[in-house]
This record gives structure tokens, C-alpha cells and sequence, in this order.
């Protein structure tokens, strides 16, 4: 019985192997299994304002090689890494050696000289290398000069010296660097985004077009600045709303517009208000209206004991050692956090002792 069930066994196995055997190559590739490969892949991410840009590659080792004009073959197309394209993409309109392109990504290729290197962006970016490289889907191709490099085993891509509207992408590799620069329009991505973002939910807010606002005057957006405050004025008319409107017609040259705005806001405004705004005169320089300020704020609230604290620490600024410890007394004498009351008291000693 043993012997029978093993032949009909050895049989079963004899037809199997003889089905792979007549199977064609392709149904035999899937049996490959996944394993490291030699040119391990990178990537690596730099955000300017808004944008992402990246770029994701093969990173191949000299291991001992001659690369250029050997490994890389001088004036022939390579794919500025290894195995599948080498990728640069971006999430914003881009300018790159003088041309402007969009959002998207783009297979990079490059064309080594000894000394002029020419680079190509590709319309195509999930192709193997540049065994499919195809010219007519090139996008762009520009020339760029490489430099002396530290010694880099396994190429790699850096982002360097990002600035606020640029970046420079650089491939290392052996002792070469190959820079180029990536620039954009990094204030006009950011108002194209809020616009957007006003759309949704924020829109019901003052608070959004109020953060809108600031951040278009901050960046000389003025007319779009003065509307989206105007929205925040429109859903309320608060402290933060007026000044920043103050702040924005001041900018504009209407300064008889400003003083309004702001003599609304100062009637509004709360003791924290108040408050913010006396220090914000005494970072400017402006100690006398700070002084004002302060004055009045403990005329309105005269129970707050941090009224009393900024009036002795404005006073203590402008070199009024005798008003500012008795104006810091009666802080002390109404405080109750005891951290308050160490820090106080740190303050007079310091006032008394200089």
C-alpha cells in the first residue's frame, strides 16, 4: 500500500514539473521575490513658504570606480541616479533655469561635459532611466557649472541655502557637486492659498481675515490687506480688527484714516488690550504714549494689580526708579500668585539696590 501511494505521488510531481517546464518566461518571473538592491532609494524634501519640493533617486556608490567619463559616460544621457528616473517634483508653479513650470513632477536627466553640464527635466517621470529617454518629451534643458566637492561615496541630493523664495538642489557624487537653483513666487503661492482658504468654514471668522490680513500687509499686499480687513471689521468690529485696519491705512498713507480707526479700537479695547497695546509703544520707542496708556489702563481697572506692574515697568524703562517701586508696591500689595509675588519683589530689590 505504501509503495503504491508513493508512486502515485512520484507521478503527480513528474506532471507538475512538466507543466512549469512548458510554462513560458513570463509566468516563471513570478516567482522572483523581493530583495535590497545595490542603489538603495532616497528621497529628500525641502519646503519653501508654502511648496514642497522634492526630489526622489537611486543612490548608487563609487565603490572604487571611475565615474566621471567612466560609470557616467561624458556627453551621453544619464539618469542622474540609478535604476528608475530620478525625480523632481513640486507642489507650486516653479521657475528653473529661466522658465517658469507648474506643479507637477518631472523626470530628471543630466549630460555630463568636463565642464559644462546640461540639465534635463522630462515630461516623463516613471520611466526606467534613460534606457526609454525620449528628447521630444523634454520640458526644459538648461546648463549648469559643477564645483569641487567633498568626497561622496553614495550620491545623494541636497537642498541648500533655502531662502524665502529659493532653493539649491545640488547632486553629490565622488569629489563633483552639481548645483542648480529652484525659485519661486513664494508670496503669491501663500495669497492663492488663503484666498482659498477663506472659502471654507474660516470665512464666518474675523479672526481668519483678520490672520489673512496681517500676513498680506506684513508682505505688501496692500489693497487685498485693506479688503480682507475690511471682512473682519464686517463680522467684528473688535480691538484686533480696528488696529489692524490702523495699521493698514497707516501703511497706505492715510494716516488721518489710521488715527480714527484706532481711537474706535482704544475704545473698545479690553484691559489685556490696553495692556498689549502700551508695551507695543515701548518696543517702538514711543515711551511718553506708552506712559499714557499705561496711566489710564489703571484709572480703568484699578483692582488689577497687573495694571499697576506695567505701569511700575514702563516707569522703571524710562528711569523713574522712585515711581516704578511704588507703583510695583501696589502690584505686590494686590497680587496673589506667589510666583507673581517672587518676581515682583525681585524687581524692587533690583530697582532699590541700583
Amino acid at each position: 500500500m505504501r509503495s503504491a501511494r508513493t508512486a502515485v505521488l512520484s507521478a503527480s510531481l513528474s506532471i507538475l514539473l512538466a507543466l512549469v517546464a512548458q510554462s513560458t518566461p513570463l509566468a516563471a518571473q513570478a516567482f522572483f521575490l523581493t530583495v535590497p538592491v545595490a542603489s538603495q532609494r532616497a528621497s529628500v524634501t525641502q519646503t519653501i513658504g508654502l511648496t514642497d519640493i522634492s526630489m526622489n533617486y537611486g543612490r548608487p556608490g563609487v565603490a572604487g570606480r571611475k565615474i566621471w567619463g567612466g560609470l557616467v559616460p561624458y556627453d551621453s544621457v544619464w539618469r542622474a541616479g540609478a535604476n528608475v528616473n530620478t525625480v523632481l517634483a513640486f507642489t507650486s508653479p516653479v521657475t528653473i533655469g529661466g522658465k517658469q513650470l507648474p506643479a507637477g513632477r518631472y523626470g530628471v536627466f543630466m549630460i555630463p561635459t568636463p565642464q559644462q553640464w546640461t540639465v534635463i527635466l522630462s515630461r516623463e517621470a516613471n520611466a526606467w532611466g534613460h534606457f526609454s529617454y525620449n528628447e521630444a518629451e523634454d520640458v526644459l534643458r538648461f546648463t549648469v557649472t559643477p564645483v569641487a566637492g567633498e568626497m561622496t561615496e553614495w550620491l545623494e541630493y541636497t537642498f541648500d541655502d533655502p531662502k524665502a523664495d529659493a532653493v539649491t538642489v545640488t547632486l553629490r557624487w565622488e569629489k563633483l557637486a552639481v548645483p542648480f537653483v529652484v525659485s519661486l513666487n513664494s508670496t503669491q503661492v501663500v495669497m492663492d492659498s488663503l484666498q482659498q482658504q477663506l472659502r471654507g468654514l474660516p470665512k464666518f471668522f474675523p479672526a481668519a481675515w483678520g490672520q489673512a490680513a496681517m500676513w498680506a500687509m506684513q508682505h505688501d499686499q496692500l489693497a487685498t490687506a485693506s479688503a480682507w480687513a475690511d471682512t473682519a471689521i464686517g463680522l467684528g468690529a473688535t480691538y484686533q480688527t480696528l488696529m489692524l485696519k490702523s495699521r493698514i491705512l497707516a501703511r497706505e498713507g492715510n494716516q488721518a484714516g489710521a488715527d480714527s480707526l484706532r481711537t474706535r479700537a482704544l475704545a473698545v479695547a479690553t484691559e489685556a488690550d490696553m495692556n498689549a497695546y502700551g508695551y507695543q509703544l515701548l518696543q517702538q520707542g514711543k515711551k511718553d504714549e506708552a506712559l499714557a496708556v499705561f496711566i489710564k489702563n489703571t484709572k480703568t481697572y484699578p483692582q488689577s494689580w497687573n495694571t499697576w506692574d506695567s505701569l511700575a515697568e514702563c516707569y522703571g524703562v524710562m528711569g523713574n526708579k522712585k515711581l516704578a517701586i511704588a507703583n510695583y508696591q501696589k502690584a505686590l500689595a494686590m497680587v496673589g500668585d506667589p510666583g507673581q509675588k517672587r518676581r515682583i519683589e525681585t524687581a524692587i530689590a533690583a530697582l532699590n539696590k541700583s
